[in-house]
């Protein structure tokens, strides 16, 4: 079936978009691998930043409280939106496996 107006040299092949600083390493998981650690690393940089501000603030330096505060929500907001990311990942993963071939 031949579309008016549509000729093969007009369709071009479909492009993934990249993701910035994606590398390109020749297999996917472990392009995977390397996304999930990295974030895995950002939330445990978050948690620390925390832990050492309170530290701070408890020692008596100069920290004050608004900042330990917004450290504290500020870690607890990347450990939550790494978990509904994963979550999602791992609804994916399974909605994958269900699907018959």
């Amino acid at each position: 079936m031949r579309i008016p107006g549509l000729d093969s040299s007009s369709i071009r092949p479909v492009t993934l978009p990249s993701l910035a600083g994606e590398k390109t390493t020749g297999a996917s998981g472990s392009v995977f691998g390397e996304v999930l650690g990295e974030a895995v690393a950002r939330v445990q940089s978050f948690e620390a930043q925390s832990h050492q501000s309170l530290e701070r603030f408890l020692n008596g330096e100069s920290e004050e409280i608004h900042q330990v505060a917004l450290d504290a929500q500020r870690a607890s907001l990347q450990f939550e939106f790494f978990l509904q990311m994963r979550n999602k990942v791992v609804q994916a993963y399974q909605e994958i496996m269900r699907q018959q071939l």
